[in-house]
């Protein structure tokens, strides 16, 4: 019986901890987005453009989370705006990936 509740209470904290941590942590979400896109040039499923594009992307919403994290304080807004553009980044990655027009 104490090793169920054991278990049940550290499966419980886990679940806890990564709700935490994944709950709107949009750095890390930009450096994993910037290094998969970095190795998809390296693996030659992107074109040069298509990099360029894309790490100005970057720049971008490294700027943007920068400006919303200088109050200390993030909005709503803020963290809609960062959001939207993290998945806009992600889906022209996936769309570039597929792409296989030559420039």
């Amino acid at each position: 019986m104490k090793i169920v509740k054991y278990l049940f209470v550290s499966l419980l904290m886990l679940f806890l901890r990564i709700e935490t941590v994944h709950a709107q942590n949009f750095t890390s979400q930009q450096r994993t987005l910037q290094a998969t896109i970095k190795s998809a040039y390296k693996s030659k499923k992107l074109t040069a453009k298509e990099y360029a594009k894309l790490l100005e992307e970057q720049e971008i919403i490294k700027t943007t989370i920068l400006k919303a994290q200088a109050d200390g304080v993030m909005t709503p807004d803020e963290k809609n705006r960062i959001h939207s553009k993290l998945t806009r980044a992600r889906k022209r990655l996936a769309k570039y990936k597929t792409n296989r027009e030559i420039y």
